[in-house]
């Protein structure tokens, strides 16, 4: 087995053409029988039909004989199919181990000439960097072991595959000359709004609250369900047209899965309080991404709000933000969401969800764009949502995965943002669920890269040089970054206890529907069936929800006769 590990080339080389000449012969023959087989066993019919006709007269000797001859004919051909197919199968499965190892041995060259360039990249940054520093006095032999120790303090973060750019971060010594020589932002200087310090708790929301909420909601029920027999018949389909029992839904309409997204809020208030339009984008995008934290385990689908129905959530005790949507429109399903906040910014949302139910998985197209304007500055942002998909609607576990880009854009200062969510690959030795950005001025020059993933934390890191690098994989030329130490923007808070029978809600999900005095009549907290089906009672939240849809039908009827009614009057 050793002697395998290292295979010569030209050896294996020759070693596989005559495996795979003598698996063509082998398959040839298999042809070759394959055609005699159906030719004698078409014959062997006809004899046997000929048998039958002639069944009683003089001739039935001479067409037994022909029929024996025929079927003889055919045993033999079978035997040579059948011994031909044992052949080719004798020669792939000893042929199989080897083929495996050399496809290992294949993956760890690829492995290991990665790991090169990547050694054969650090050392070009480190002997640039030392020749900017002092191109006239720079020699290679002096300068060489310098440029090797301070690459081991570099840190090196390679792009996804499919990725435009790569991102070095600099030594400690380039940081303290370019923070030192200016505090400004755009090399570096960070204001104390800008920072973010986790022992500082004065701007969170935790440790704000001054009423206290419910923190738990009845168990989840374990009712069994097959989804498949409901939905064979829908592929292709919108599935806000598809009447579905309460078994595939969560406690919570779509209004309150829209009003979710304030679960970071504060990420919004310390961007309030930014000076450097670029520092509040790196906020704002750290909030787009914080919204898709709370879906990594939610499969389950939302009830769907009927037209006119409203949610208001008011927390401007513990939060400062006071947030009211509205279903405008059924079919297509349409929200508006608008959110006021006393510590200075506002935000407003139309979106439309569009979503196709395709076999193996379900994709959410979320259409619309979200609106997010601050008071003192003005700055106004404009982005949308990515797709997202739930696998697995057949057989094997449901998981959601995230993908597609998000463009913010400052409407004010003309800053960018691109945000990259790669869709998961089981092939694929990137950190699952990845995000990945670049914030650029109006001039269109990159100033901060963004990391992270979706379901944990976003980082951002200040960028102090670039050049271009190699090519990648498909010939493109990829960008070199050399950033800062990357600064945390946003950490998920962990999910509450026994948050796996609770639908796997957050904090604040918990208190989405919690009965409050005041509200409007048409608020989603007031709806029976979504009220049973939090409290376990599943039967009865089927027949509720059953009754609230024929309504719902006879109403939509009843307005277009009332429509029709007056275009035929004038």
């Amino acid at each position: 087995d050793s002697g395998d590990e290292g295979p010569v080339p030209h050896e294996g080389r020759a070693l596989t053409q005559g495996v795979l000449k003598t698996l063509a012969s082998k398959l040839d023959d298999l042809s070759t029988c394959n055609e005699l087989i159906g030719k004698h066993g078409a014959a062997l019919q006809r004899s046997l039909s000929e048998f039958e006709e002639l069944r009683g007269s003089a001739d039935s000797t001479d067409k037994v004989k022909a029929v024996n001859e025929r079927a003889t004919l055919f045993r033999i051909t079978s035997n040579a199919m059948i011994n031909a197919c044992r052949d080719f199968l004798d020669v792939a499965e000893s042929q199989s181990r080897r083929w495996q190892k050399a496809l290992q041995y294949e993956r760890e060259q690829r492995h290991h000439l990665e790991e090169t360039i990547e050694q054969l990249a650090k050392q070009h940054n480190s002997l640039e960097r030392a020749w900017r520093e002092n191109p006239t006095s720079y020699t290679g032999a002096e300068r060489s072991q310098e440029g090797d120790a301070s690459d081991e303090n570099d840190e090196f973060f390679d792009a996804m595959e499919d990725s435009a750019f790569i991102t070095v971060t600099a030594s400690s010594d380039i940081q303290h000359k370019r923070s030192g020589s200016n505090q400004s932002m755009m090399s570096g200087g960070m204001s104390n709004d800008w920072t973010h310090n986790e022992n500082d708790t004065s701007g969170t929301n935790h440790m704000q609250l001054r009423r206290t909420r419910r923190s738990r909601i009845p168990d989840k029920p374990n009712y069994s369900l097959n989804l498949w027999s409901i939905m064979k018949n829908c592929i292709g389909k919108d599935l806000s047209k598809i009447p579905m029992p309460v078994n595939f839904n969560e406690p919570l309409s779509m209004l309150q899965r829209l009003t979710e997204d304030l679960e970071y809020s504060e990420l919004l208030d310390r961007a309030a309080r930014c000076d450097s339009s670029l520092e509040q984008m790196c906020l704002v995008a750290a909030f787009s991404v914080s919204s898709y934290s709370t879906t990594v385990h939610r499969t389950a689908k939302p009830f769907n709000p009927l037209l006119g129905e409203t949610y208001e959530l008011d927390r401007l005790e513990e939060y400062g933000y006071r947030s009211i949507s509205e279903q405008v429109s059924h079919h297509p399903p349409a929200a508006a969401h608008h959110v006021t906040s006393q510590r200075g910014w506002t935000l407003w949302q139309h979106i439309t969800i569009d979503s196709k139910f395709r076999g193996k998985y379900i994709s959410v197209m979320p259409l619309g764009n979200i609106h997010l304007q601050f008071h003192s500055s003005g700055n106004h942002y404009v982005w949308s949502k990515v797709t997202s998909t739930v696998h697995n609607i057949i057989v094997g576990k449901l998981w959601i995965d995230q993908s597609g880009e998000i463009d913010i854009v400052n409407n004010t200062t003309k800053d960018t943002c691109r945000l990259k969510f790669s869709p998961y690959s089981y092939f694929s030795r990137e950190v699952p669920r990845k995000v990945t950005g670049v914030i650029e001025d109006r001039e269109g020059t990159a100033r901060y890269i963004l990391s992270g993933t979706w379901d944990d934390k976003m980082e951002s890191a200040k960028i102090v040089d670039s050049s271009q690098g190699c090519g990648g994989s498909e010939g493109k030329q990829k960008t070199v970054y050399q950033t800062l130490q990357p600064k945390l923007l946003w950490k998920k808070y962990p999910l509450p206890d026994n948050a796996e029978n609770m639908h796997f809600f957050s904090s604040l999900a918990l208190t989405l529907n919690e009965p409050e005095e005041g509200v409007a009549p048409t608020d989603s907290r007031l709806r029976p069936d979504q009220r049973l089906m939090e409290a376990g009672l599943w039967d009865e939240a089927n027949g509720q929800k059953q009754r609230l849809e024929e309504c719902q039908r006879l109403e939509r009827k009843r307005r277009e006769a009332q429509a029709n009614q007056a275009l035929e009057e004038g």
